[in-house]
């Protein structure tokens, strides 16, 4: 077959010359290239512009014969991705379960950091020291609601001590060993708080019954108390400080007014207890009138005090007091001297 027989003769000349062509567009660029990095040739503004324009020429060539191998490392990645699916699912499952543990403990572990921090941001005006201890049981009946604490007589805890969560009051000690108290709680039948209305300073009695909220007994005054009214320990009597949060003020059932405790926001688990002094058990009260010593007396500075002058005065003649002549008394006679008795005669 000749050469004009052949019908991709005529196309063969140019792909020859696009050849040659692209070879001596190369041989160009690498000249220019090298040609560029020959700084010490050149000054070097020519080799920096020589530089940006080889620039502006390879970057699109790179980028165009760059696009083919990424494009064939996505679907490579793809298919990967497509046969492997059911194990990474199978992995990512068993990280999210994982994961979710982890969430909760966080969760639990933040909750329980902010009552921690609300416990012990707990302040009292005077101040008192506290006592961190931890409800360990609870005993529950119809009427009764006691709660034992991890912290006794070894600690200082003694009876009557009010115990405070991070929300409020709880209740007070009633029963104390080396190691372990007993709290009476304020729903219990036989608990009685003096309290008072923040709103009006109206005072109650906080009578337990064993429902979730405590009566209000002995309420006095016109308009008392409403719903929301915020309820504080009165301080009357001594026997609780003054000032700590009760609950708010709800209506009952029965018409009558009644507190929702604030301790019901939150499990009773981590208390503190107030080492504070009953004032009725005062040992010596009479001491508490007894009147306050004299300030000692302020010292005087010893500074020279002038003497004052004496007033020049004429003197007045003394006059001469005539006397008269004591007559001197006569001596009393000496007693007679004794005398010796006669002598008797012999008798015949």
């Amino acid at each position: 077959m000749s050469f004009r027989d052949n019908p991709f003769g005529e196309v063969r000349l140019p792909l020859l010359l696009g050849a040659a062509a692209a070879a001596v567009v190369a041989l160009l660029v690498a000249f220019a290239l090298l040609m560029a990095d020959r700084r010490q040739t050149y000054q070097a503004g020519a080799s920096s512009a020589l530089r940006r324009a080889s620039d502006q020429v390879v970057a699109p060539v790179t980028g165009a014969l760059a696009a083919p191998v990424r494009w064939m490392g996505g679907v490579g990645q793809g298919i990967t991705g497509y046969f492997f699916a059911v194990s990474e699912n199978r992995r990512l499952k068993s990280e999210l379960a994982i994961a979710r543990s982890w969430r909760e403990k966080a969760v639990t572990l933040a909750d329980e950091n902010a009552r921690y921090r609300a416990l012990l941001g707990l302040s009292l005006d005077p101040p008192a020291p506290m006592v961190t201890a931890r409800a360990v049981s609870e005993s529950r009946g119809p009427y009764a609601n006691t709660r034992l604490i991890n912290a006794g007589s070894e600690r200082g805890v003694k009876v009557g001590h009010p115990v405070l969560t991070e929300n409020g009051l709880a209740g007070r000690v009633i029963g104390v060993t080396p190691r372990v108290s007993r709290m009476l709680m304020l729903t219990d039948a036989a608990s009685r708080t003096p309290v008072m209305i923040q709103r009006t300073r109206a005072r109650a009695i906080l009578t337990g019954d064993g429902g979730w909220a405590p009566e209000l007994a002995f309420l006095r005054g016109r308009d008392a108390a409403k719903e929301g009214d915020l309820v504080l320990t009165s301080g009357d009597g001594g026997v609780l400080p003054r000032g700590l949060a009760v609950g708010r003020v709800v209506r009952g059932a029965d018409g009558g007014w009644r507190v929702r405790l604030a301790t019901d926001a939150a499990p009773i688990d981590y208390v503190r207890i107030v080492m504070f002094e009953d004032f009725v058990k005062l040992e010596d009260l009479r001491a508490l009138s007894r009147p306050s010593p004299p300030p000692p007396p302020t010292p005087v500075s010893a500074l020279p005090v002038p003497k004052p002058k004496p007033k020049a005065t004429q003197a007045k003649p003394v006059q001469a007091i005539p006397t008269r002549a004591i007559p001197a008394q006569a001596k009393p006679p000496p007693p007679p001297a004794a005398q010796p008795a006669p002598a008797r005669e012999p008798a015949a």
